[in-house]
């Protein structure tokens, strides 16, 4: 039996929801309004008592599997490892595919954000690069290069 219909979202939880949401609307992500959520719903499904948390999805253009930022104000967010080399165990990166890799690594680097490496490419196919993003965040950037 299959369980799974689609993928639906990756949440993050971030400590700056307005910061970070900005870097992924920078790369082209579309952002739905900030909505909060309370109460037994939210209590009940993660685990704890009078939580709140405001979180921000964000898609692709065109739609597609969104990115569910989270920012948590009761209780406060407990601290990550900002940086986490890319073979620590764990959620590692989110990955998109871009129309230009080149002016989306530049146009991160002049908000401050740096590669974890460098760029390379795969096979003739895809040009890669891991950005380090807001709170440490890793970002696999990647654009197709052939077929």
């Amino acid at each position: 039996m299959t369980f799974v219909r689609r993928f639906d979202h990756v949440g993050i939880t971030v400590a700056d929801l307005d910061a970070v949401t900005a870097f992924f609307v920078g790369l082209g992500l579309e952002a739905d309004p900030k909505m909060a959520v309370e109460g037994e719903f939210l209590d009940t499904v993660i685990g704890m008592t009078g939580a709140r948390t405001e979180i921000v999805m964000l898609r692709p253009p065109g739609g597609g599997t969104t990115l569910e930022l989270s920012s948590f104000t009761r209780p406060d967010h407990l601290p990550g490892s900002p940086a986490a080399p890319a073979n620590e165990l764990g959620l590692r990166n989110v990955a998109f595919e871009v129309q230009d890799l080149h002016a989306a690594v530049d146009h991160a680097a002049a908000d401050g954000y740096r590669l974890v490496g460098g760029i390379a490419e795969y096979e003739g196919v895809w040009r890669m690069a891991y950005l380090r993003g807001p709170e440490g965040i890793i970002v696999s950037l990647a654009e197709r290069t052939g077929e």
